[in-house]
């Protein structure tokens, strides 16, 4: 498809609002995908795209997490392997199957996910996790690889997803969180891209337009994160998790 200019007027200031959601507390596919469809971009194609400019922001954030410090690197090894293999699955689902099962499923986990955080001030454990190193790994690993997945498949809520699993399961602090959480999301997002790529769904012009805000989004999300720690944090992976879940409930229905 052509785009034209109505569809650039939508969907670059949505991805860049999008992007600077994701870079904080991640979940920016909540914004961004329904931009490209409220654009006139067929889902498939939607999808497709938003991986492109969703990819090109993330490396901006990841940089900017890792230079800090902020990312256990050898943990995040294992992490990303897992979450290239899920996500390149789940891409490839996702160009033929529906996600009906997948949003009941979401309905349901949503609201646990939502209370835990409301009920978890500081984003982290009261109490640090005494976790062997093998388990520590293993919850990481598990995670990357099923909500790699997920991201490659649908995607919105993929970075909120493994802040949470990374802080309360793994008891890791919620910078080296996030700097982890993005180098995974951002591995997760290259391999749906191949897939996406070379099946041919890209809308390349207006994918490499959205990069660009894409990219300031995660340039300015990410600093206020370094800044600002979990003040910033929570409120808004709250604030996301009440928008997925009501986006998912009016759309199952549909």
């Amino acid at each position: 498809m052509e785009p034209g200019a109505v569809s650039f007027l939508i969907v670059c200031p949505l991805v860049f609002l999008a992007s600077f959601v994701d870079a904080i507390a991640g979940g920016g596919g909540l914004i961004s995908l329904p931009a490209y469809l409220l654009a006139g971009v067929p889902i498939h194609n939607a999808i497709a795209t938003n991986k492109l400019s969703s990819a090109s922001g993330t490396v901006i954030s990841t940089v900017r997490y890792c230079k800090n410090g902020y990312a256990d690197i050898p943990l995040a090894v294992p992490s990303v392997l897992a979450a290239l293999f899920g996500s390149f699955i789940g891409a490839n689902l996702a160009l033929t199957a529906s996600d009906r099962v997948l949003k009941l499923m979401l309905i349901v986990v949503l609201p646990v996910v939502a209370f835990y955080v409301l009920k978890n001030k500081s984003m982290e454990p009261k109490k640090k996790r005494q976790l062997a190193k093998g388990q520590k790994y293993a919850i990481v690993i598990a995670a990357s690889l099923v909500i790699g997945t997920y991201d490659g498949f649908y995607g919105p809520g993929t970075g909120t997803f493994l802040l949470l699993v990374y802080t309360g399961l793994a008891g890791m602090d919620i910078r080296t969180a996030s700097g982890n959480t993005k180098l995974v999301n951002l591995a997760s997002n290259l391999a749906a891209l191949a897939a996406f790529f070379f099946s041919g769904k890209i809308v390349i012009s207006l994918g490499l337009a959205a990069a660009v805000f894409s990219i300031a989004g995660h340039y300015i999300g990410s600093g206020m994160v370094i800044k600002n720690g979990t003040k910033i944090v929570r409120p808004i992976v709250v604030t996301v998790l009440i928008l997925l879940l009501l986006k998912i409930i009016s759309g199952f229905f549909v």
